[in-house]
């Protein structure tokens, strides 16, 4: 047996079993380009892919604050026509429930806080209880996305205080 051959095999399993979770399955799927807004560099790729009650979220981005975090939301309105990201709206929140952590109770549209690296690029991985991709009230095909200038409290209502949004993109349904 050729070593190099099991070693690449057992590497491409691997990788591909790690990659499994965000595997979108028989479940719906959807997408968001982030563009900069007005001024700001930060861009990337959002993938939402629905597991049953929950949602899987990668996110793979560049253009942040160098070992920083940045408050990541979805807001009500799918709409980055103005520029500076505010025709988005509020956070999305069909339930009315005040703006906190994941963990606690939450806005459907609170996410968590997305971390750079040295090179101001975030590539994260989290699953979402509470919203779906294409049907009901918690539906996120048609939100806004955006991605915020600095960290979100999760205790300033109803916004986080996470300040300037510096990267908007709509989600969309995939075919």
């Amino acid at each position: 047996m050729n070593p190099r051959f099991t070693f690449a095999t057992l590497a491409a399993a691997a990788s591909l079993a790690g990659c499994a979770g965000m595997m979108p399955g028989s479940g719906p799927t959807a997408t968001a380009k982030l563009e900069a807004t007005r001024g700001n560099a930060t861009s990337g790729m959002v993938t939402f892919a629905q597991q049953g009650e929950h949602t899987m979220v990668q996110a793979k981005l560049e253009g942040l604050k160098p070992g920083q975090e940045h408050g990541f939301h979805i807001h009500e309105k799918g709409d980055c026509s103005s520029g500076d990201g505010m025709s988005t709206g509020g956070h999305f929140n069909p339930s009315g429930k005040p703006h906190g952590a994941p963990d606690a109770e939450h806005h459907a549209g609170d996410l968590p806080a997305l971390k750079a690296d040295a090179q101001g690029r975030a590539d994260v991985k989290f699953r979402l209880s509470g919203v779906t991709i294409g049907s009901g009230a918690a539906d996120i095909v048609g939100k806004g996305l955006i991605v915020h200038a600095m960290p979100d409290d999760y205790k300033t209502q109803p916004t986080g205080n996470s300040g300037a949004r510096i990267a908007c993109g709509v989600i969309a349904r995939q075919p």
